[in-house]
């Protein structure tokens, strides 16, 4: 083939994986359903072979399209992060910065810290991906990232905020409808609020914490917001980051007995140094989280 495809073709592929059809991924990107099936079709003559084969569900990806998708996100990422620099331009701070972070630090923590950065600079905007998995700052998938583990790859500026403690907290409310449990033994008769599936991190906090079994909680699910959520609707008693707890009025259970501590680092990769909206949001947000641990 002559001409390799462009990055619109791999943007429409990237969207026919995420939708499973042509029309849902046109929909997506705002683009007609022929103008996506010629990006596909592009890719396919220059690979030598099909990405999706048709289904009763959509199109189904092929063992093509599967090894093809990390190198596609990559493109994508880049493209993302180049659009962003050039968005930085300027005497004044202004442009978009990508910051990943755990779910729940993204929905409870970080607008708390951007909106007086916000104020002081309303040229800078943001871009949140909450997520408990690690996103790889190296090829530019996100700006910043606020880890609860230490960074181990090279390239990249970490400062350590300090650790966020987590501890069992229920509302008053429930409290006073089923009682105060005396112990940890006594947990056994209240409603519980954890884990669904062994995720990496429910890993690690079991080899370290003893944890109840998955079959103890009366409400299960692997969403922070949700299990949040269920906390501040008086359903039962579950984890919660002091912060958030001290804020919503919420009682502390067995401090004594059960407290996780989770370091917290503020990264960014060291070619980023020279931002000035990256600059200023790495440091608002060391600034922010030091202050938010510190209650």
């Amino acid at each position: 083939m002559d001409k390799a495809p462009d990055w619109d073709s791999y943007r429409s592929f990237l969207a026919v994986l995420d939708e499973g059809s042509l029309s849902g991924a046109a929909r997506k990107l705002g683009l007609t359903q022929p103008t996506v099936g010629r990006h596909i079709q592009a890719i396919e003559a220059a690979l030598g072979g099909p990405l999706f084969v048709r289904s009763q569900r959509g199109l189904m990806a092929t063992a093509k399209a599967e090894a093809l998708k990390p190198y596609a996100e990559a493109i994508q990422s880049s493209a993302q992060a180049l659009v962003r620099a050039a968005s930085s331009q300027g005497d004044a701070p202004q442009g978009a910065v990508r910051i990943t972070a755990s779910e729940a630090i993204a929905a409870e923590v970080l607008p708390f810290i951007l909106r007086p950065l916000n104020e002081r600079h309303p040229g800078l905007s943001f871009e949140i991906e909450a997520s408990n998995q690690v996103v790889d700052l190296l090829h530019r998938a996100a700006d910043i990232a606020v880890r609860m583990t230490r960074p181990v790859q090279q390239s990249l500026v970490a400062v350590k905020a300090g650790e966020i403690e987590i501890g069992l907290y229920a509302t008053p409310d429930y409290l006073a409808r089923r009682g105060y449990p005396a112990s940890l033994q006594d947990l056994a008769g209240h409603a519980l609020i954890g884990f669904d599936r062994q995720t990496a991190f429910v890993r690690r906090m079991r080899e370290t914490y003893s944890l109840p079994p998955r079959e103890a909680f009366t409400l299960r699910t692997d969403n922070d917001p949700a299990a949040l959520g269920a906390v501040r609707a008086g359903f039962g008693i579950g984890g919660c980051q002091v912060g958030i707890a001290r804020r919503e009025g919420w009682v502390r259970l067995f401090p004594d007995q059960f407290a996780l501590n989770l370091e917290t680092w503020v990264v960014m990769h060291e070619d980023l140094k020279a931002s000035v909206p990256c600059r200023l949001t790495f440091d608002a947000l060391v600034e922010g989280l030091r202050s938010y641990i510190a209650g």
